[in-house]
């Protein structure tokens, strides 16, 4: 009897400590449960009407158990090449995510439109057919959306009316040749998904149908949904499970940022590169239909970028309201910047002048555009740009940039941070005021040997600077004068320059930025020439 006791003692003790090991585990041996702790991110407009956007961002954790993965349409093959090619780069990445968040104990639902047939004895197409569907399900959830309410304050940002397809036309060609030679559909060969995102048999499910999904989210208890996979701008959006049902009917959704594309085609409208059409989509969605996220705050590590998508990032920051460039810079930016950069744009708080929501975009910015007057900061915002340019990065600034972080003879108010050696510090210039509105600065270049980079294909005789002279003179020695202003009885000033800042980093300033420069393509051509010489691009082609 002693005995007998003694060993059910043991086995309740050995019991225990199996708890207290895999207690935590589901049936798989995966951690269940765990948080998901995510950065929101979303862009919230400056003022009601401005047109101009905040990106912020906001920390959620998620109960995993209370959370779906929707994998959309990544499907085996598709009629166009680049995106077969970037769906395959993409979804080794995106395998590992999903295998993370079932772990954790997220539901995982494949959404491979148009294939469930593929499926017809997969333990997890079952599954999804064996959910006990909702008594009331959402009005019209099991058909494509194509617009809510909140888009409609918004203007869709690519045209997508030939399909969005990017291939060059012969390798398109041959693509489709070798389509048909498979029996495939040239214009719809999807069959299944793609075999590099495993389905686990006994968790998943795979479903295509509105209703059916739906039906799964209700069952399994998750409000909240992650959709990622292709095509943003199409199936993502408007699938009956889609970015747009998900938000228009009440769950928590986001889209996975980095691991989804577009069809989008360069040769069409704003004609920008793919990946920056691709980026134009997520800002609308992070606008007017719900939150992103990226797959690093499941993984670790870095956001997923495609190799191909080499482009440096510009961080443009607007905090001025004299010269108007919250007007004049953006369409600058994707008329000049779009086809070969990522950019990012940082406004004022229009409520608080001494802020800058979203200035944390810096921390990732290859290139800083500056436009902003006399503003001073909270610490914590000034440490960033401090750190921006402490680590030898370059700096563009126009106009109003050479007095942009400090007060006019003022001491900041408590809880702001000023520059006071800001000019000096990073244009290498002496600005103390300006003359008179009225004269039409006349423009001549620096006489050097052979003209700057910057200079290089620009007109620069033909600009008239239309904002009044700046006094800046005298430029510290390591600055390099490439053109100099005058108007009638004064001394001439010099109007833009390059510099090396205190830290090591290039450095361009021009005091031409008024809204009327703008209007003159040659000036146009010279700041894009000077972003891409801060960015160590080519310039401009003649």
């Amino acid at each position: 009897m002693r005995k007998s006791l003694q060993q059910f003692i043991v086995s309740l003790m050995v019991a225990y400590s199996a708890f207290l090991v895999f207690g935590l585990t589901n049936h798989s041996g995966a951690a269940e449960g765990l948080p998901l702790k995510l950065q929101l991110r979303s862009r919230t407009e400056t003022a009601e009407g401005s047109g101009r956007f905040h990106t912020v961002t906001r920390a959620e954790t998620w109960n995993a158990n209370q959370t779906a993965i929707i994998v959309c349409d990544m499907w085996d093959y598709h009629h166009c090449l680049n995106a077969v090619r970037r769906g395959t780069e993409m979804a080794p990445r995106m395998n590992e995510v999903l295998k993370k968040a079932r772990e954790r104990g997220a539901t995982i639902i494949h959404a491979p439109s148009s294939c469930t047939a593929a499926y017809a004895d997969h333990a997890a197409r079952k599954r999804a057919q064996n959910v006990e569907r909702v008594e009331k399900l959402p009005l019209e959830i099991g058909k494509w959306c194509y617009k809510i309410p909140e888009e409609e304050r918004g203007q869709y940002p690519i045209d997508q009316t030939d399909g969005g397809e990017d291939d060059d036309p012969d390798e398109h060609a041959e693509w489709a040749k070798k389509l048909a030679s498979m029996g495939r559909n040239p214009r719809a060969p999807w069959k299944a998904q793609m075999d590099a995102l495993e389905i686990d048999a006994n968790r998943d499910f795979i479903s295509d149908n509105g209703e059916e999904i739906w039906s799964i989210l209700e069952r399994q208890g998750c409000n909240n949904v992650i959709l990622l996979g292709v095509h943003t701008n199409m199936c993502v959006l408007g699938r009956p499970f889609g970015l747009r049902q998900m938000a228009k009917n009440g769950k928590n959704v986001v889209l996975m940022r980095d691991m989804t594309d577009t069809m989008y085609n360069p040769k069409m409208s704003p004609y920008v590169s793919h990946f920056t059409g691709t980026d134009l989509i997520v800002e609308h969605i992070e606008k007017w239909v719900c939150p992103t996220i990226t797959s690093d705050q499941i993984l670790g590590g870095k956001p997923f970028r495609f190799k191909s998508d080499t482009r440096p990032h510009v961080a443009i920051v607007i905090a001025e309201q004299e010269y108007r460039t919250n007007e004049t810079l953006p369409p600058f930016a994707l008329d000049y910047l779009g086809k070969e950069f990522k950019v990012s744009f940082v406004f004022a708080n229009e409520k608080e002048r001494n802020d800058l929501p979203g200035i944390g975009v810096l921390n990732d910015a290859d290139v800083l555009l500056l436009s902003v007057r006399r503003r001073v900061l909270p610490p914590a915002q000034m440490a960033v740009i401090r750190d921006y340019l402490e680590r030898g990065k370059p700096i563009v600034g126009i106009r109003t940039a050479n007095h942009a972080l400090l007060l006019r003879k003022q001491a900041p108010p408590d809880g702001f941070e000023s520059w006071d050696t800001w000019d000096a510090d990073i244009f290498g210039g002496s600005y103390t005021n300006h003359y008179g509105v009225g004269p039409e600065v006349a423009i001549t270049a620096a006489g050097n040997t052979s003209p700057h980079d910057i200079l290089k294909g620009v007109d620069a005789a033909s600009i008239k600077g239309k904002g009044s002279l700046y006094i800046v003179n005298p430029l510290a020695e390591s600055a390099t004068p490439l053109l100099f202003g005058a108007i009638p009885e004064k001394n001439p000033e010099t109007i833009a320059w390059t510099n090396q800042t205190k830290f090591g980093g290039k450095a361009f300033y021009t005091s031409l930025g008024h809204v009327d420069d703008f209007a003159q393509p040659e000036f146009r051509k010279l700041l894009a020439n000077a972003v891409r010489w801060a960015a160590s691009k080519d310039t401009l082609p003649e």
